[in-house]
């Protein structure tokens, strides 16, 4: 299970920090949290999701869409099963619903159906 919490309206050049806190995955050696790639992903009203960044499985690199990159980092803490994305320089074309994501083992950060496990989403509004 992924929560998403962190969500809120904030103006235009202004920031946010979402949270993703997993729980009900293996805890078994080469099963557990540093074995998956986790991400985020998010969708507007109205048009298609699409991804924002993910950290890989086992080597812990991040990938950032080119909308995002420079601007957002995503941070795991692996022991704490928590996974975060600070948002920096936000614009109202980063408005939408924010979903964590992931899947154990290595997969494609951009292909939304390498991902099984998805949260709720929080909802991310910026107004111009």
């Amino acid at each position: 299970q992924l929560v998403e919490s962190g969500g809120g309206s904030v103006q235009a050049g202004g920031s946010l920090t979402l949270s993703c806190s997993a729980s009900g995955f293996s805890s078994a050696p080469g099963s557990d949290m540093p074995y998956w790639t986790i991400g985020w992903w998010r969708q507007a009203p109205g048009q298609e999701r699409e991804w924002v960044a993910c950290s890989s499985s086992n080597s812990f690199i991040s990938y950032y869409s080119d909308l995002v990159e420079g601007r957002f980092t995503l941070s795991r803490d692996n022991a704490r099963r928590m996974v975060t994305l600070q948002m920096e320089n936000l614009a109202p074309e980063d408005a939408g619903k924010y979903f964590c994501v992931a899947d154990p083992g290595q997969r494609i950060c951009y292909r939304a159906s390498d991902f099984r496990s998805w949260g709720q989403g929080t909802q991310v509004t910026v107004s111009p």
